[in-house]
């Protein structure tokens, strides 16, 4: 007889939530709140885009102008659009193959408490958020899921599950799948708009520094810490029997190839031609210098990624169902970027009568409140998590900001890198408390948002203050220096 077998399953909690209760309540008022009063992420980002036109024509520009820019600049992040879109597939594709899969299942057999799992699902979602963010929040959604299935624990689903989240409130911004950092390295990917008052800014100067890394270590052990405290005692546990979630998967069905065109799709000798086709550039690429440089072109990133993944899914017919699959995660991405591009343009290219911009009077703004390059750090982190709710995408609100908060930075005398960098970490924190990302897990764990936000929320409320002060301290550690143009 295995092990599993003789294991008793633990009795089913007790109605009496005691503290637990209390914050379940206040979770459940504010969903209750954002649920009646918040729309869609979309409609956000066209109330971003009248607000902005009206501020350019209250600074003195012209309505056909303003209409002009908006049209033009439309369409002027398609390839990032693209680029980004990409990075949620490749996430997807790699994280439900089936050696990932079997990884993942062994990984669920190592906690053994129910807070103990929560803990590590969340330090999971963190690490591979830094690697990919689809990654993480599919293999954390499949995580949680398998551990739930065991009868010898009594797992929290809905604390898990918030735990799966944390990369996507805290670490992706601060890994090379970083959507600011990305497009800062790359001058092709950078908006012409842009790069003058950037420059090009390497990952050596944002993401690779010691200082990211003492926000990586600092934050991580700091969410651990949070989901320990926030998870119920097993008596007070909710499983996902509880909650009535259907933990069976339906196994897909064996499907024979009955023409040579369907042989191709389920053998994996195309898989390994492509593979040798690709091998040369690989080498080409990576032969010189650190790989996680080389890794910072998205390009190069979404091609190692999407390979990654015809490779563990071997043959064409699961790599195929998997991207197909990827798709509702990106409609967002696709969706909202062009409007980013068009409002960058009328930030930037609209001019009133005096030359200015309505980035520029930003950026005198943040200069005249801000006092040193500390006190400029912080502005920054508020400013961006206030926007962040209303505009959850890391990638394409950056190029909304950068204008304007880079302008300042270069007046001010911030290190341009590390002011990428306070964006990176205040950016996703309101993550914790806007539902527009959680959307993929949610999926796959069976739940709403209201199951997770009483415990994201938690994070959010801690993380905030701190890690303003924390980015605020490490930027006084560098030294300024003026934008890099190619």
């Amino acid at each position: 007889m295995s092990d599993t077998a003789t294991l008793t399953p633990i009795a089913p909690p007790s109605p009496d939530l005691a503290r637990e209760g209390r914050l379940v309540r206040v979770s459940q008022a504010i969903v209750a709140f954002a649920e009646r009063w918040f729309p869609d992420s979309y409609v956000f980002v066209l109330i971003a885009a009248c607000i902005v036109a009206l501020g350019v024509f209250a600074h003195g520009s012209e309505p056909l102008a303003i209409s002009k820019a908006f049209g033009d600049g439309f369409w002027s992040l398609i390839p990032f659009t693209m680029q980004m879109a990409l990075v949620a597939v490749g996430g997807y594709v790699v994280a439900v193959s089936p050696p990932v899969a079997g990884l993942m299942r062994r990984a669920a057999a190592l906690p053994r408490t129910g807070r103990g799992a929560v803990v590590f699902v969340g330090i999971t979602s963190i690490l591979l958020s830094l690697l990919n963010w689809g990654v993480s929040l599919i293999f954390s959604g499949l995580l949680v899921r398998e551990i739930a299935r065991r009868q010898d624990l009594r797992l929290d689903y809905r604390a898990a599950g918030a735990a799966g989240y944390l990369g996507l409130g805290f670490g992706f911004t601060l890994g090379i799948s970083s959507g600011p950092a990305q497009l800062q390295a790359n001058a092709a990917s950078i908006p012409a708009s842009l790069l003058p008052i950037t420059g090009v800014i390497g990952f050596e100067q944002t993401i690779l520094t010691w200082q990211n890394l003492v926000v990586v270590a600092f934050g991580t052990l700091l969410s651990a810490a949070i989901c320990y405290l926030t998870t119920p005692s097993d008596a007070n546990a909710r499983t996902a029997a509880d909650l009535g979630i259907d933990l069976v998967d339906a196994q897909p069905k064996a499907i024979r190839a009955t023409r040579p065109g369907e042989w191709l799709e389920h053998s994996p000798l195309l898989t390994i031609l492509v593979l040798v086709l690709a091998s040369g550039w690989l080498y080409d690429a990576f032969k010189a210098g650190n790989p996680l440089i080389t890794m910072s072109g998205l390009n190069t990133y979404n091609f190692v990624f999407l390979l990654l993944g015809a490779v563990l899914h071997w043959r064409p017919r699961g790599f195929i169902s998997s991207f197909a699959k990827a798709m509702p995660s990106v409609s967002g991405v696709l969706l909202q970027f062009p409007f980013y591009g068009g409002i960058a343009y009328m930030l930037t290219k609209v001019k009133a009568a005096d030359g200015s911009t309505l980035s520029d009077a930003i950026a005198h703004g943040f200069v005249s409140l801000a006092h040193g390059s500390g006190a400029f750090s912080v502005l920054v982190g508020i400013y961006s998590a206030v926007l962040g709710f209303f505009i959850p995408s890391a990638g394409g609100k950056w190029v909304i900001e950068a204008p304007y908060v880079m302008k300042a930075a270069n007046e001010v005398g911030a290190h341009l890198g590390w002011t990428v960098m306070v964006y990176n970490i205040a950016e996703t924190l309101p993550n914790f408390i806007n539902p527009f990302w959680m959307l993929p897990l949610l999926g796959v764990l069976g739940l709403k948002s209201r199951d997770l936000i009483g415990y994201t929320a938690v994070q959010f409320m801690i993380h905030l203050p701190i890690m303003l002060v924390l980015a605020a301290i490490l930027m006084t550690t560098f030294t300024y220096h003026p934008p890099i143009v190619p």
